[in-house]
């Protein structure tokens, strides 16, 4: 619910914001956040009393909404027990939350190490799979984000690594599977599948597969396109991993814990890794947390050799406490199954109905509630709606769909020539059609630019 409007408190929290806070990915000068009064399940608001619907999950990651009663209530219950204890100590909120989320990693990713978010896990599975292997590469895709620590902005393979990237952190890209967008001249999926391995293969060939520690992958690429992989790919990288000793790291921080209609993406691809990364979903972010699922046989090799990381805060006992509380609202409420239900009969329906009368809409593509509409100025030539990268005046037909969403009530997720469909895991269907009629009509300013 909407609390009454406050425009002198919004103009205060907007004037100290702008005083002191230095604001991620940003340029400071020419950037105007939006003071949040507040927020409950898929809506947040402002000071001035205008509602919005979240179809962005703020970073894809309020998978169970804002503000769920029972995580709130988890936290102010361990906040009065045991605020922090530091990670060497056994501490009973700690194992219950590595236990549920050992339960539902795939195979025997059964020890957890924990982290304070996504780009830490992703760093230090790479630090696992380089001294599990004693190899220094690490392979990744292009059309990638994996996060900003040194290794993860590394690995990442879109623009956002450009600033950061040494050229000497022992990471080689590659090109996934995108059947719109082939690298392979691919006619259906199964070619692309095929043809993205040979690629792969071929590259290893080329540097060494005895200098290879890992191929890092997001299970369904997140940010840079919401890319579902072909059939049979990611059961060929795992087949080409064993065969030259390679680790395998899924990167599940955006796609995990219901975004795609099961517990983890890979569940779809019947595909085990040797490393799982995740954050985000894992407690909707309500306390900073994220984490390494191990295999067996990567604990192992730290039986009797310390592991060289950590971090002050790993398994912090409130951030632990909503996990349990999110992971048990979800089974108990039915989360995962809405998320599979609504992008079966709601989203995935109303996308592709949308994109037979807006002739922006060059594809659509996702699973759960977790779907990406490609925007072009052309469906013949597929030229994207914006140049890769574009800022300025060339990214004006973007920045007009994204405030005419706005302006109707919805918060869109909105990259480069995308925009993303990514409300909570706990949208009801009257919500995602209210969504999806505000994409509509927005859609028509996109069309404006087509030819």
């Amino acid at each position: 619910m909407t609390p009454s409007a406050d425009p002198r408190v919004g103009k205060a929290v907007k004037a100290a914001d702008r005083a002191h806070v230095f604001h991620s990915w940003s340029a400071q000068g020419l950037i105007d956040p939006l003071p949040v009064a507040g927020a409950e399940g898929s809506y947040f608001w402002d000071y001035d009393g205008n509602r919005y619907l979240d179809f962005s999950s703020q970073l894809v990651n309020t998978n169970i909404g804002h503000q769920h009663p029972k995580v709130v209530a988890a936290i102010q219950e361990q906040a009065g027990k045991l605020c922090t204890i530091a990670p060497g100590f056994a501490v009973d909120v700690r194992a219950e939350a590595a236990r549920l989320i050992a339960g539902r990693t795939p195979g025997d990713l059964d020890k957890i190490f924990f982290t304070n978010g996504g780009a830490e896990a992703v760093e230090n599975a790479v630090r696992m799979a380089r001294l599990h292997t004693g190899r220094a590469k690490v392979l990744s895709a292009y059309r990638s984000y994996h996060g900003a620590t040194a290794a993860a902005i590394n690995l990442t393979g879109d623009p956002r690594r450009w600033p950061s990237d040494t050229a000497s952190a022992g990471v080689v890209h590659f090109w996934g599977p995108f059947l719109y967008r082939s690298h392979f001249h691919a006619e259906s999926e199964a070619q692309e599948s095929e043809r993205a391995l040979a690629h792969l293969e071929q590259l290893i060939a080329f540097e060494g597969p005895q200098s290879i520690a890992a191929i890092v992958l997001e299970t369904v690429v997140g940010t840079a396109g919401i890319l579902v992989p072909p059939a049979g790919y990611l059961a060929g990288v795992r087949e080409i991993c064993d065969r030259y000793g390679i680790v395998f790291v899924l990167d599940e921080v955006m796609a995990g814990f219901g975004r795609t209609g099961r517990w983890f993406a890979a569940d779809h691809f019947d595909v085990t890794p040797d490393l799982m990364t995740f954050a985000k979903g894992v407690n909707s972010g309500y306390v900073p947390l994220g984490g390494v699922a191990i295999s067996a046989e990567i604990a192992a090799t730290f039986d009797q050799r310390p592991y060289p990381g950590g971090l002050t805060y790993s398994g912090h006992p409130l951030a632990c406490a909503s996990a349990i509380a999110t992971i048990n609202a979800m089974e108990e409420e039915g989360i995962v199954e809405n998320a599979a239900a609504i992008g079966e009969t709601v989203l995935g329906p109303g996308l592709r109905a949308l994109a037979e009368r807006h002739p922006s809409v060059g594809e659509i593509r996702g699973m759960g509630v977790f779907w990406a509409l490609e925007l072009v100025r052309d469906r013949g030539t597929r030229e994207p709606l914006v140049p890769y990268n574009a800022s300025g005046a060339a990214n004006a037909p973007m920045a007009e769909f994204t405030a005419a969403c706005k302006q109707r009530g919805l918060w869109p997720f909105v990259n480069m020539n995308r925009t993303h469909v990514v409300p909570p895991c706990t949208i009801t269907e009257a919500e995602a059609k209210e969504g999806l009629a505000a994409l509509d009509e927005a859609l028509s300013v996109a069309d404006a630019h087509t030819v």
